[in-house]
């Protein structure tokens, strides 16, 4: 008996699909019209393989060792239930079903278009001025593509369809199909008198002006949606839509990490030692700082909520200010001599050496520092 698994390539617990699939690719392979009379053959091996496998009652006679196509087999040769013309149709011409003439009228393509803001703006928000190049619906035609007094004209060659019909030969015979009308490229109707300014586009191109209105929070990356704010469709169709991409401008001082602002303040040694009070100037505003006595380089001050705004929800990030004590390299006699009496007065003119574990935030630092951070 012959092995209609093998003769498709498939396993024998193969899908209905697979077994579709498979049958399909042989049957472009080795139709009479692509391999010759070489193929006639192994076409019909093929075509009798699919017959029983695309079965479920034949499937199950033939995997219990009878071939339902032999003579009493239950079921004569030709094609059965399993095989019949719509599959082979599909097969070799796609369907035939006429799906009527294309609409003109079609929606346009999404845009995108690229924004640079500054912190600022990203922290507050902002509206700005955005300039587009996009198409546009003709002002001379209104969209129809069409010479001004003029209209569209059924197309004489498919009349409407959109569609033409005609025979080509199979092993079947001739068969019918159906086919987008090359005169009116599918439409239904034709331009007699195209529209001069967008040449029966009913669009053309136009530089325009947009307001967009940016949310806190945005970052680099970043899309806001404008709802049908892109390209104008074809034949004056619904606009798709516009993307505005956000691209974040360094700010000079301060960082962006997340929501959260960080910047460096630097203060004298004897500040840091004494403690004294600061004015820092932030986004909001001028900000006074207290510099506690005995404040440690690397120590962080944090300001709440003067950082960038939450782009979902409310409130904002912090403002992290992070202390550089500066150690001066330059001393004139008086400061020399005031500072070794000082020293004198805490014992650390020959202070003892003792290493101690780093801390986490050296790390932290030496990585930002060879990162460029």
């Amino acid at each position: 008996m012959t092995d209609y698994y093998e003769t498709l390539g498939v396993q024998r617990d193969a899908s209905p699909e697979q077994i579709k699939k498979a049958y399909r690719k042989l049957a472009r392979e080795l139709h009479p019209d692509v391999a010759g009379a070489a193929g006639e053959e192994k076409f019909k091996d093929v075509a009798r393989a699919y017959e029983v496998l695309s079965n479920r009652e034949k499937r199950e006679q033939y995997d219990h060792g009878v071939d339902p196509t032999a003579p009493g087999g239950g079921a004569g040769g030709g094609f059965g239930q399993g095989f019949g013309f719509q599959d082979i149709f599909e097969t070799f011409f796609g369907g035939g079903q006429a799906s009527g003439p294309v609409p003109r009228a079609r929606r346009g393509q999404d845009a995108l278009v690229r924004m640079d803001i500054d912190l600022v703006e990203a922290t507050f928000g902002a509206k700005r001025e955005l300039q587009v190049d996009t198409a546009v619906v003709c002002g001379t035609c209104g969209g129809n593509g069409c010479r001004p007094g003029t209209d569209v004209r059924t197309c004489d060659v498919c009349h409407g369809r959109g569609n033409v019909q005609r025979v080509a030969r199979s092993f079947l015979g001739q068969v019918m199909t159906t086919a987008p009308c090359a005169a009116c490229q599918g439409f239904g109707t034709v331009i007699p008198e195209p529209c001069a300014e967008c040449s029966g586009d009913g669009r053309v191109r136009s530089r325009r002006s947009l307001t967009v209105n940016v949310p806190a929070g945005v970052d680099t990356g970043t899309r806001i949606k404008l709802t049908s704010q892109g390209e104008v469709g074809p034949g004056g169709g619904p606009a798709g839509d516009l993307y505005v991409e956000i691209r974040e401008k360094a700010h000079d001082v301060f960082v962006r990490r997340g929501d959260d602002l960080h910047c460096t303040l630097p203060v004298p040694m004897t500040a840091a030692a004494l403690g004294t009070v600061l004015e820092l100037d932030t986004l909001d505003g001028v900000e006074e700082i207290d510099l506690r006595p005995g404040t440690q380089p690397g120590q962080i001050l944090t300001l709440k909520g003067l950082g960038v705004g939450h782009l979902h929800g409310n409130g904002r990030g912090d403002l992290n200010i992070h202390v550089e004590v500066q150690v001066p390299t330059e001393l004139d006699e008086e400061q020399t001599t005031l500072l070794h009496q000082l020293a004198g007065l805490r014992g650390e003119e020959r202070p003892e050496p003792r290493l101690v574990a780093a801390h986490p935030g050296v790390f932290s630092r030496l990585k930002d520092k060879l990162s460029g951070r």
